[in-house]
């Protein structure tokens, strides 16, 4: 059994109207030295498996086909495999 936690963000290259709209509120707030603001999307999962490499294919095709526009957004993850008392 693996944890899995995904993180979907817009590309780079992608207006983020939300992100600049926390970015203007953080300014207007008061608060400096804080930029770059962008909104995503967070998805925590447990996959079942022994093989780790399996569950990244997996993961990496319900991103491509469920959580993240591939158009639009881009993806990262963190896999780790839940211990097991035996």
């Amino acid at each position: 059994m693996f944890n899995v936690q995904v993180q979907v963000t817009y590309k780079d290259s992608v207006l983020d109207p939300q992100g600049q709209a926390v970015q203007k509120a953080i300014e207007r707030l008061g608060f400096d030295g804080v930029s770059g603001m962008r909104i995503g999307k967070s998805f925590e999962m447990q996959v079942a498996g022994d093989d780790q490499a399996a569950v990244e294919k997996k993961v990496a095709q319900i991103c491509d086909q469920l959580l993240a526009n591939p158009n639009m957004e881009q993806y990262h993850y963190d896999i780790q495999k839940v211990a097991t008392n035996q």
